[in-house]
């Protein structure tokens, strides 16, 4: 591309992806979050806390249905935990766990947890500008780094020029297939912040299947420490 698009607006792929991130998790944050599985014969609700704070930590609380009720899961640094208080039994996930499905649903246990971040494990290359959803939009191809944490060949993000909402992720396998896509949609206001209430995820080959996030609302103001993040916390959030 000879007419580079950072030079027109200033700004380079990392620094867009970079703002878009920082809006979404903030430095600290507490959301509550609704997350709604759908397939062909049944669905299934979970709502669930949660906490994090910078690229190293957050936990996630299950606070409903009733059978997953205080299940939690923690990232810490370079480590991840789950804590299952119906066996009374805390198990560290190993890296090989993190690209299956976070409890039946089609995003991974990476996507909730976080182990990889779309800022420091990938390159970011600016291609072109769309709309998506009537927003103008950055079109930004993502590539891991070695070594990264990540289970895709490539990611393709759709970021808003105006307010940096991260309105749409397609994810390609080693085949450079596509996978799954994710729509963000529902924009609304939420913590002083213009954010993506809804995320929906779908499968590209199972088209009866989707999974959809809602937030109901997201604090970035909250005071919290390094030390609520410990697997002792885990087992007595409520």
């Amino acid at each position: 591309m000879i007419f580079c698009p950072s030079i027109l607006f200033g700004q380079d792929a990392t620094e867009i992806v970079t703002k878009a991130h920082e809006k979404m998790q903030g430095e600290q944050s507490l959301a509550e979050m609704t997350m709604q599985i759908i397939r062909p014969n049944w669905e299934r609700s979970i709502s669930m806390k949660a906490w994090s704070m910078g690229e190293d930590f957050s936990m996630i609380l299950v606070t409903a249905p009733a059978r997953d009720k205080g299940s939690a899961y923690l990232m810490r640094e370079n480590e991840i935990w789950n804590w299952i208080p119906n066996v009374n039994r805390t198990v560290k996930m190993p890296p090989s766990m993190m690209s299956q499905s976070w409890m039946g649903s089609d995003f991974s246990n990476n996507d909730l947890v976080r182990e990889s971040s779309i800022v420091t494990d990938y390159t970011h290359t600016l291609l072109a500008d769309t709309t998506i959803s009537e927003y103008d939009c950055y079109k930004i191809e993502m590539h891991p780094k070695p070594e990264a944490p990540v289970v895709w060949s490539r990611v393709v993000t759709y970021i808003s020029k105006d307010e940096y909402l991260q309105l749409r992720g397609e994810f390609y396998d080693e085949d450079d297939t596509l996978v799954r896509v994710m729509n963000g949609s529902d924009i609304k206001e939420m913590g002083g912040r213009l954010l993506p209430a809804r995320m929906e995820m779908n499968p590209v080959e199972e088209s009866a299947k989707k999974t959809i996030i809602t937030y109901q609302q997201i604090d970035f103001d909250i005071d919290i420490s390094e030390q609520f993040f410990s697997i002792q916390n885990m087992k007595r959030l409520d």
